[in-house]
């Protein structure tokens, strides 16, 4: 027979692996945007972002920074980056977040509204950058307490090499909790 000790013993132990495996899966998905695997995901899920040759940079719960090249696949014939190839940037900058933050709680994502400015030629490599992690988690926390669709929209800014903001995106992501 187990004494009282063992059972919140075993109890915490099972906290502790919780809080373990939800650390160690948002770890994985952290690796698998920013290092070599994100070449296998891209083939699998994401094949214009390789050729694109877009990479996720930076990944964390309130930020995440997005490079794209400008080369001869993705410049247009006015000698810019295509704005098709930013958005594509823009949109995985905000993508990266929503999956890092919704995975663990089976929450369903989809862009359902964007919209963009711009301010200069982009004739560099651009960076985008999306600041809206806070942003994403009060959403997916309000969906799983409400069981109802919210809508959050994220703004990502492209930055070229020398630091002037040439684009900037709104992205509007609706998340749902998902039927079993």
């Amino acid at each position: 027979m187990c004494s009282l000790q063992d059972i919140i013993c075993n109890i915490l132990l099972l906290i502790l692996y919780c809080i373990n495996w939800n650390i160690m899966k948002e770890k994985k998905i952290i690796q698998i945007f920013t290092t070599w695997r994100f070449l296998f995901f891209s083939i699998w899920k994401l094949p214009m972002v390789l050729i694109a040759r877009i990479r996720v940079k930076d990944l964390n719960k309130e930020q995440s920074k997005v490079s794209v090249p400008y080369n001869y696949i993705n410049k247009n014939p006015f000698n810019s980056m295509y704005f098709a190839v930013q958005a594509m940037a823009a949109e995985l900058s905000t993508g990266a977040l929503v999956i890092l933050h919704a995975e663990k709680h089976n929450i369903s994502m989809l862009v359902t509204h964007l919209d963009s400015q711009y301010f200069k030629k982009a004739q560099t490599q651009v960076h985008f950058i999306c600041l809206d992690g806070n942003k994403i988690k009060t959403c997916v926390q309000k969906a799983i307490e409400t069981n109802e669709g919210q809508t959050c929209r994220l703004t990502s800014k492209g930055y070229d090499i020398n630091g002037v903001c040439v684009s900037e995106f709104n992205i509007t992501w609706s998340l749902k909790t998902r039927t079993t």
